[in-house]
């Protein structure tokens, strides 16, 4: 396994780079690395996250559901 060390602007390891094929047989061995990878989310589950949102703010503005703290939003990100 060829594994290359991103570093950040000081020179300290920050990350690795692990080519694909690697990753790949990786995989095959710990099956809860698939858990790990991103999936690009389709157009509609966009939409329906941002109705969701909007529906929230709604509800917010009408005093029917309280608000949560910037924070708390930010973290689930």
């Amino acid at each position: 396994m060829r594994l290359q060390i991103i570093q950040d602007s000081k020179g300290r390891a920050a990350g690795v780079f692990i080519p694909m094929t690697d990753w790949q047989k990786l995989k095959a061995q710990y099956k809860a690395l698939e858990d790990l990878e991103y999936e690009k989310p389709t157009k509609e589950q966009i939409l329906q996250e941002l109705k969701e949102a909007v529906s929230e703010l709604a509800l917010i503005q009408k005093g029917k559901l309280k608000a949560r703290p910037a924070k708390e939003l930010l973290n689930e990100l």
